[in-house]
């Protein structure tokens, strides 16, 4: 949802004694990835000590309320959210891109969608700017 994942919830800490924890190198003191065992493909950034995005991949079978999640069509996300920007890929050339959420710019949690040139949901991600326009994990 917009709030989170489970107990991890967008602008607060880590929850105590859950599953969500760093594993492998950090780029940054103050920007952390964490992953947690119980949700496969999933993980989280967390900067200055409070989730900003939890990003949902391939390995994952998270979705949505809406049935979206990693591998839905385009034109799925195009029905269920109509009116998110579209953007150029930062890495892959068209037709795959980024849709975004017209509230992100808010500060209040918004969903992107990337779509592979194959027009399907490569990552999904939900969370704040600037953290949530990130494209390579914590930067």
């Amino acid at each position: 949802t917009l709030e989170g994942l489970g107990a991890l919830r967008i602008g607060q800490p880590i929850p105590a004694g859950s599953g969500w924890a760093e594993r492998g190198a950090q780029a940054s003191d103050t920007c952390r990835i964490v992953s947690s065992p119980e949700f496969p493909g999933v993980y989280a950034i967390v900067e200055d000590g409070k989730v900003r995005r939890v990003t949902v991949g391939q390995r994952s079978d998270v979705k949505l309320i809406e049935g979206i999640g990693a591998g839905s069509p385009e034109a799925d996300v195009r029905a269920a959210f109509p009116g998110f920007r579209e953007a150029p890929h930062e890495y892959e050339d068209a037709p795959a891109k980024y849709l975004t959420a017209p509230n992100a710019e808010s500060g209040d949690p918004a969903l992107r969608f990337e779509i592979g040139a194959d027009r399907k949901v490569s990552l999904m991600h939900v969370g704040t700017m600037p953290v949530l326009g990130y494209v390579e994990g914590c930067a």
